[in-house]
This record gives structure tokens, C-alpha cells and sequence, in this order.
């Protein structure tokens, strides 16, 4: 799944000009959720390329490829570049704050790689519950940031780092939140993690990256689920067979890397897991009628 930018998360959310403009090195943001523009509608999975903390209320679930979260109450969750996710948001409430970095905002001044902290570690439990003195204590360390965002004092980026640094340490002390959210529609929630891993593996930016899932069999073990029932799940979900889904996927990706790379037809069929380019010619013939050569023409 390509990561989106901090620009596309800008241009989802606020639709006007009064945005501030980010702070220094990692390009540190914040802001109250009131602020910004709410979803509508579900909202797809989605990976970004930069880290997020949130202090949000109320009744929510925030879905990952490998499971949901329930979220009541006073809650701070983690988000980092490599993990992408759906929030769903189930009471209608825009109170609470965001920040949002990237990881040179953290480089020079922490001892730990941002990585290797337990928040943001791959596989880490990102949501934390909070009573009442530990909210009024992160809501406070926000109202910090956004005041500082507004200073020109001349240390100010220093401040930052700090205070989010206190965030962090302060949260790490805590018990992540260990409910599980069961979906009401198994078929979904099968369907919605077979797409989030098929879409991880693209776009395709070099010669020697390889997708490792290609076929209805790997995506099964994967999900650690039988081939036949990852099939009837995504069928019933989406009206077509798992392996359309991946032949439209590869597709796509082929398209776009003749149309845009200068590589020659062997180094993209073996990007896309095709053992000859013989079989990629054939494969990509029946899919759009055409031979590999004459999308390069369009």
C-alpha cells in the first residue's frame, strides 16, 4: 500500500488557507480535532508517511490488518509509517488533538530510534486508556504545543521535542488497551485484510523490489485462514474471485511501470513474480488484449 503525504492528509482535512505552517526539521504539526474536517462515509485503510498522536473521547474502533481495537473513553493511540489502518469513528465527537512528525523531527534528539520505541514498534499495542488526571495531563502537553507553534521563541523547536518527548515517556508508563472489536461481518473483515495486504506490496520503485504474495494459496497462509475460505469471503464481499482481484492489482502496476520506467519487459515480469517473460506477455495479452510493447506506445 503506497504511503500518503502530509500533503494529502492536509487537503483531506482542512479546506482553507488558515493552516499553520509546519514547524522545522520532521515538519511537526498540531492541532485540535475541532479544527479540522470530520470523515464521512466509511473510511478506506490507509498508510501514511509520517508517525501521529492522537488524545481523542468518546466510543471509537480503529482497524488494522491484523486486528480492531475498541476505543471508550479517554484514549491516546500511535500511528507510525509502516502500519496501515482504518479509524472509525462511532460517537460523533471532534474533541481531542493531533500531532503529527516525521522521523527526522526525532534524529538528532533521541537516544532511541523512534522505531524501537514500544509505541511506534511494528506489531505494538498503539491505544492507551486514560482516567481523568492522565487526560487533563496530555490535553495539557497539547495546549503546550499549540501555544508553541504560535511563539517565535528562538528555541522553540527544542520545546517541541520535548514536550512530545514527555508525551511519549509519560504514555509508555501506561497498559495498552487490549479489547478486541469482533466484526459483524467476518466476510468484511477477511475481504478488507486480504486488500490492505495486497495493496502494501505496491507501488513498485525499483528493479530488484519483489512482490512476495501472488497467488489465492499465499494470501490464505498469510491469513492463516484456508484458500477456499479466503475465496467465498471475498467473492460474497466484493463479487469477484480472489485471484480477479490480484490479476487487476498486477495489471494496474503493470500499466504504470511501462508507461513510466524505462525498464525493459524481463525486470518488470520479474518484479511481479512472473518466473519468464514469456509468461508476463501472455498473462498481461489476456488481461487488457494487447502485448506489453504497445502500452508503452499509448
Amino acid at each position: 500500500m503506497p504511503a500518503k503525504s502530509l500533503e494529502a492528509f492536509y487537503a483531506q482535512k482542512f479546506d482553507n488557507t488558515s493552516l499553520p505552517p509546519a514547524a522545522g526539521t520532521g515538519e511537526f504539526n498540531v492541532f485540535r480535532l475541532a479544527d479540522m474536517n470530520s470523515s464521512t462515509g466509511p473510511a478506506p485503510y490507509v498508510r501514511y508517511d509520517f508517525f501521529k498522536i492522537m488524545l481523542i473521547h468518546g466510543r471509537h474502533r480503529c482497524h488494522y490488518p491484523d486486528k480492531s481495537i475498541s476505543i471508550n473513553g479517554n484514549t491516546i493511540l500511535f500511528f507510525n509509517p509502516t502500519v496501515p489502518y482504518r479509524f472509525e469513528g462511532v460517537d460523533a465527537t471532534d474533541s481531542g488533538y493531533v500531532c503529527l512528525f516525521k522521523e527526522p523531527f526525532f534524529t538528532q534528539t533521541l537516544r532511541t530510534p523512534i522505531h524501537d520505541l514500544p509505541v511506534f514498534r511494528a506489531g505494538a499495542k498503539p491505544a492507551y486508556q486514560l482516567n481523568p488526571a492522565q487526560d487533563n495531563e496530555v490535553a495539557a502537553l497539547f495546549e503546550k504545543m499549540l501555544a508553541e507553534m504560535n511563539s517565535d521563541y528562538h528555541f522553540k523547536h527544542e520545546l517541541l521535542h520535548s514536550y512530545v518527548s514527555e508525551l511519549i515517556y509519560l504514555v509508555m508508563k501506561l497498559e495498552p488497551i487490549e479489547e478486541l472489536y469482533r466484526h459483524p461481518d467476518s466476510n468484511a473483515r477477511i475481504t478488507s485484510i486480504f486488500t490492505a495486504l495486497l495493496d502494501r506490496q505496491f507501488p513498485i520503485e525499483s528493479p530488484k523490489q519483489f512482490i512476495k504474495l501472488r497467488s489465492a494459496v499465499d494470501f490464505a497462509d498469510k491469513l492463516s485462514v484456508h484458500v477456499n475460505h479466503l475465496n467465498r469471503a471475498v467473492r460474497l464481499t466484493t463479487g469477484k474471485t480472489t485471484t480477479t482481484l490480484i490479476a487487476e492489482r498486477l495489471t494496474n502496476e503493470a500499466r504504470a511501470l511501462l508507461k513510466h520506467t524505462d525498464w525493459n519487459i524481463s525486470e518488470i515480469s520479474s518484479c511481479l513474480g512472473f518466473e519468464q517473460p514469456s509468461h508476463f506477455t501472455r498473462f498481461f495479452k489476456k488481461q487488457t488484449g494487447s502485448p506489453p510493447t504497445a502500452a508503452r506506445l499509448v
